[in-house]
């Protein structure tokens, strides 16, 4: 089983290329070859393969974050099933994963919201979907330097305050202050309830 995540910028048009193109496809070179494992495309869409399925939420998080801290958002969906046709282009593969991927993005944009996920079980579908939406709550106001330290704290997993201080050219009680003011370790238990869920797909 693999994700497919299909998105979308929002803001694109109200903001140069050149200010948002090339950072994101730095992010994208982390999940690996272009275009066999993602794409973008008609100026301001994507797909991205994640081949490990309990990593998929945390990179649509990462993905959005990055863009937050320029001012910029995407709507996203993450497919779960399987690859029966690979291509050179991610955009000409096929199978399950893009079917779901593909539907849940359409129908996410007719309820106007930004995270969504879909598989085969309508249960796992239900209770991830609703989790996502209550952190959408936050996730979709972050501010620029909260966005900052979202990014490079799934970045950068183990270390210190004092060192993400540094990163940040800020102190230890600011840091904490942007931690807070994030929800970061509320996301954080949002993917660890998605990652304990996804169970319910192994069965």
């Amino acid at each position: 089983m693999i994700c497919i995540i299909t998105g979308d910028i929002k803001g694109s048009r109200r903001a140069k290329s050149a200010n948002w193109l090339e950072g994101l496809k730095k992010l994208f070179l982390q999940f690996g070859k272009n275009p066999t494992d993602w794409e973008i495309y008609r100026g301001d869409e994507f797909q991205i393969e994640i081949k490990n399925t309990e990593e998929a939420l945390l990179a649509a998080f990462l993905i959005k974050a990055h863009l937050r801290t320029i001012s910029l958002d995407a709507r996203m969906s993450i497919g779960f099933g399987d690859k029966t046709f690979k291509s050179k282009r991610i955009s000409e593969s096929n199978g399950s994963a893009f079917v779901n991927s593909g539907e849940a993005f359409d129908l996410m944009k007719k309820n106007k919201t930004n995270l969504v996920l879909q598989s085969s079980n309508k249960d796992f579908n239900k209770e991830m979907n609703l989790l996502l939406r209550l952190g959408l709550s936050f996730m979709d106001n972050w501010l620029s330097q909260q966005a900052e330290f979202v990014f490079l704290a799934i970045q950068n997993p183990n270390i210190s305050q004092e060192e993400m201080g540094e990163k940040l050219n800020i102190n230890q009680a600011a840091v904490s202050k942007r931690r807070k003011r994030a929800n970061f370790d509320l996301l954080i238990e949002l993917n660890s309830a998605y990652v304990e869920k996804l169970k319910m797909l192994e069965v």
